[in-house]
């Protein structure tokens, strides 16, 4: 049964298995939704196991699926290991390091990379943007090296460590009442609408936090999922905005917005670099750890 069995029909499972869906996998594959179908049936003939069912019109995954699917993601996971110590050991200008960062960490993420990137001009790069949530689980999943976030996950699975300042603010436009008075307390805000981001963000986990503790109630009058939305509803006056101060530095040196002088504002949180303990850090994943470790927190504060 081994010798039949292919990296590519281990790469389907794993997909289907991630996705729940044959034209999802097929697309993260680049394949055609027959050539997944075709590969699934064989491997299914082939262990004589049924690994997903059909019921209605969705794709549900069996028991036997489920504990196979999370051995091929094991397995796909070792192979690439092999394959990045094969690369480091001609050197770690050779390696490949697959970063995925919050939202909100893309607008200094660029700039950490590109000192790192000249320091090992052989290094090949991927990053992705997603939210908290969704980084966590491509480190589940072992699709990334290391993640950024302001809110590194719970439980003994992953690690992570503080390397930079994350201060959170309010915003509002230049326009609005608050941004002229000074001293505001947490309760001056009740009541004022604001726009948030989505559940699962860290930046939302920290402001629902801060208002619970001083039991201040604001009104959500948007959800969105892109700081860029938040900035651009408060510029145009539909409320008020909480977002790390790294993402606003183009709008205040333009006066497009103001920080609100608020009591326990800025939030003092800090950004994380985030793996998984599961599995060994490829040599180059792990040198660009310690750069962060080593570098970051001056870069950023010198940009704050």
């Amino acid at each position: 049964m081994r010798r039949h069995l292919t990296i590519r029909q281990l790469e389907v499972l794993a997909a289907v298995g991630r996705t729940g869906s044959v034209t999802a996998a097929a697309e993260a594959l680049h394949l055609t939704q027959p050539a997944v179908s075709m590969q699934l049936r064989q491997f299914e003939e082939q262990l004589d196991l049924t690994l997903f069912e059909t019921v209605g019109r969705r794709l549900q995954i069996t028991e036997p699926g489920k504990e196979l699917v999370q051995l091929a993601v094991e397995l796909l996971a070792r192979l690439d290991d092999l394959e990045q110590t094969a690369r480091s050991l001609r050197g770690i200008g050779h390696g490949r390091i697959r970063l995925g960062v919050v939202s909100t960490a893309k607008y200094f993420a660029p700039r950490l990379l590109a000192q790192f990137v000249k320091m090992h001009s052989g290094l090949e790069f991927k990053l992705t943007i997603h939210n908290r949530a969704e980084i966590i689980e491509q480190l589940q999943s072992y699709a990334i090296d290391l993640g950024i976030m302001g809110q590194p996950p719970e439980g003994l699975h992953f690690e992570g460590t503080a390397f930079a300042p994350n201060p959170l603010v309010a915003i509002a436009a230049p326009s609005h009442p608050l941004s002229l008075r000074r001293g505001l307390h947490p309760p001056d805000l009740a009541g004022q609408p604001f726009i948030v981001r989505e559940p699962g963000s860290g930046t939302r986990s920290a402001m629902d936090r801060y208002f619970a503790e001083h039991d201040v109630k604001v009104r959500q009058v948007m959800e969105a999922d892109s700081n860029e939305t938040i900035k651009q509803a408060v510029m145009a006056g539909i409320g008020l905005g909480f977002l790390s101060l790294h993402t606003v530095r183009p709008e205040l040196a333009a006066g497009r917005v103001a920080v609100l002088d608020v009591f326990g504002l800025p939030l003092r949180r800090q950004w994380y670099v985030v793996h998984s303990r599961q599995r060994r850090l490829t040599p180059a994943a792990d040198e660009f750890l310690q750069y962060l470790l080593r570098e970051a927190d001056g870069l950023m504060r010198a940009a704050l």
